[in-house]
């Protein structure tokens, strides 16, 4: 019974590690062939015209956002990494985990970037790679950050917790 129980606390956990390995392999993997067969080339224009695959790098947050501050978010990605590991002892949620898993894997997919990436050490660029018109350009880091933010506030509203309670309304 106990050892059900202990495992039944730690599907969480595994869910938030499998979504944010996937997160940075896909991430890792889309920006290492775009680089290799895109980078100096023409942009890849897909049917219907929606979204165009050409390499850029980034050296702000997000979508190009505050370029140039490329160490601050080095720092905001290490921090949000050491706040999301923080919190898997209270982790019992399914949908706080696929949330944060998402967090996780995108801060490190960009993170990644940041620390291997040209010019240098927590100053690389990120490489950006997905264009649909009337929008900055991104990747699948800067998608796994941004669904896992709208989760987290609709999480939030919701009033659930990371440990799976309801926080209960005023």
């Amino acid at each position: 019974m106990q050892a059900a129980r202990g495992a039944a606390l730690n599907r969480p956990r595994v869910l938030l590690v499998l979504v944010a390995l996937l997160t940075v392999a896909l991430d890792a993997g889309t920006k290492a062939l775009v680089v290799a067969r895109l980078e100096g080339k023409d942009s890849v224009r897909l049917p219907g015209g929606a979204v165009t695959f050409v390499v850029s790098r980034n050296s702000g947050a997000a979508f190009s956002f505050a370029e140039g501050l490329t160490l601050v978010f080095t720092a905001v990605a290490v921090a949000v990494i050491a706040y999301i590991v923080r919190t898997l002892p209270r982790l019992r949620s399914g949908w706080w985990a696929l949330t944060l898993g998402l967090l996780l894997g995108g801060a490190l997919g960009n993170l990644i970037d940041r620390l291997t990436r040209a010019p240098g050490f927590g100053r690389g660029r990120v490489v950006d790679f997905i264009s649909v018109p009337h929008f900055a350009s991104f990747n699948v880091a800067d998608s796994g950050i941004t669904i896992g933010a709208a989760l987290a506030i609709l999480l939030s509203f919701r009033g659930i917790e990371v440990d799976g309670t309801r926080k209960q309304a005023d």
